[in-house]
């Protein structure tokens, strides 16, 4: 991963898609797949490219971690 993970100047670091997918340990279509769905973290349009803010991914993590093993996640 060759994104920088300390924040620089105050700003939330940018993960790319496969940044992203390396992170998970998901392939790269899963994300892109994710993102058709509606169903990964939230991205930010940089021109033709498609980030993910480390702050969203996490929220993101937290929003899908299970109450207890098995247990589908809080609020769904």
């Amino acid at each position: 991963m060759k994104t920088q993970l300390e924040p620089t100047s105050g700003l939330d670091p940018l993960l790319s898609i496969e940044d992203l997918a390396e992170y998970l340990g998901v392939p790269v279509t899963t994300i892109y797949d994710w993102r058709v769905d509606g169903k990964g973290p939230c991205g930010v349009r940089v021109g033709r490219h498609v980030k993910f803010t480390q702050r969203d991914v996490q929220a993101w993590i937290e929003a899908h971690r299970e109450s207890r093993p098995g247990a589908p996640p809080e609020g769904r």
